[in-house]
């Protein structure tokens, strides 16, 4: 039994964590950085030079950047000067408008931009905006999570542990487990985690929207066309697939359309959604049961990107599609010993799939990930297991979780480095 204030943690982390976005988070980040630069400067400067680590300019480099028609980081830079406000954090380029794009596209033109990587980032996600005119200048750093300001010269790691940054910070201290983490969403009254099933009617608007055009790869688009459905099939996968892959479709591909995100990632939150939404959709499943489930998924995808860390060389799909699978599971019924069945299962089957930057291609990966939640959830069901003499499955479900972590966030550093290594050479 969780006392109260074990639940007010954990309610405290899901506000924190699932958050609005509009836009990949990765340069909408570097928006926010160049928004608080311009603000500290008073002006918009003459010349910006911005240092980025690897993940973030690996994940901010082909993704389309919302109300523009355009890809890429410049046009978030000088948006971000221009008409952003860091005070609306990850929905820094709402304010967007096409006299601001002429703009932009202007600054751009007139060479006025500098982008570099930092190679000695202390962090995965680190970044910095130095505005200057004239003899004045101005910097601004973010590091370790999308929102996060930090003081310029001080050590990242060690202001992590100092606290300084958001005064949420904190959250990230939860210590959970799988079982915590079931713990909390069967006992937890409905009413103190009503706030979450906004998530999930967040990004089925956004997936409802991209059915309407024809954005990105139309990966959720084809899958409900009449030739392709006879092929795949009316259910609840192709359902999930369909609208996952919709919304992806639409905000890989900059509509400026809201969704709600995971651990800094508007991807990972659609995936640790949607499917739960259809799922409970095509079933009609009770809405209490609903919101719990849609809970499970959003704090199962905070745990595992808590070892992992904000940004990898693994794919994110395979952290919210986990989620998911969880909560599959548990509105098809299922008990805590299946939910770990899924995890073992998913982890089984989506480990090693690579992160190569933000794109609209992203949402074939997805499409990946929410199928194997699907099949995992059948088989746990039937109580059939990926047992601990294969592979990295251990009999324990954490390890097994943090076997797959530390894949991610150590063994795959070199497969990192090739990636980014490559999409810069093209």
């Amino acid at each position: 039994m969780l006392s109260k204030e074990e639940r007010q943690q954990m309610i405290s982390l899901m506000q924190h964590e699932v958050v609005p976005a509009i836009g990949c988070t990765e340069p909408v980040a570097v928006a926010l950085c160049a928004a608080r630069a311009a603000e500290k400067l008073g002006a918009l400067p003459e010349r910006v030079e911005v240092e980025l680590s690897m993940n973030v300019l690996k994940n901010a480099m082909g993704v389309g950047i919302p109300g523009t028609g355009m890809i890429g980081l410049p046009i978030a830079i000088a948006l971000g000067m221009m008409v952003g406000k860091s005070s609306y954090k990850l929905e820094v380029l709402k304010e967007v408008t096409p006299e601001a794009v002429e703009r932009g596209r202007r600054y751009i033109d007139e060479g006025r931009i500098g982008i570099s990587l930092k190679e000695d980032a202390p962090d995965g996600l680190y970044i910095k905006v130095l505005a200057i005119s004239g003899e004045e200048s101005a910097t601004a750093i973010i590091c370790g999570e999308h929102t996060r300001f930090v003081e310029e010269g001080m050590d990242c790691a060690a202001s992590e542990a100092e606290g300084v940054g958001t005064t949420e910070d904190a959250g990230m201290c939860v210590p959970l487990t799988l079982r915590r983490i079931y713990d909390f969403i069967t006992e937890v009254p409905i009413e103190e985690i009503a706030f979450i099933e906004e998530s999930a009617k967040m990004n089925m608007t956004a997936a409802e929207l991209s059915f309407k055009a024809d954005y990105g790869h139309r990966v959720g688009n084809m899958l409900t066309e009449g030739a392709n459905r006879a092929m795949v099939g009316n259910g609840t996968l192709t359902h999930i697939m369909a609208y996952t892959c919709a919304a992806c479709d639409a905000r890989m591909s900059g509509a400026p359309i809201q969704v709600m995100s995971n651990s800094g990632s508007g991807n990972q939150g659609i995936a640790a959604t949607v499917p739960v939404a259809v799922y409970a959709r095509d079933h009609q499943v009770e809405h209490d049961t609903f919101v719990r489930a849609v809970a499970l998924s959003n704090l199962t995808a905070i745990y595992i990107k808590q070892s992992l860390g904000r940004l990898s060389a693994l794919c994110g799909c395979i952290v919210a599609s986990t989620g998911s699978c969880c909560a599959i599971t548990y509105m098809m019924g299922g008990s805590y010993g299946q939910i770990c069945f899924a995890v073992k299962n998913m982890i089984a089957n989506l480990t090693g799939m690579i992160c190569d930057g933000a794109k609209p291609g992203c949402s074939l990966k997805l499409s990946s990930g929410v199928a194997t939640a699907m099949l995992s959830a059948m088989l746990a069901m039937q109580n059939s297991a990926v047992s601990s003499v294969e592979g990295i499955i251990d009999e324990d479900v954490d390890r097994s979780i943090h076997n797959l972590t530390s894949i991610g966030r150590e063994a795959m550093q070199e497969t990192n480095r090739m990636v980014v290594d490559i999409m810069t050479h093209k």
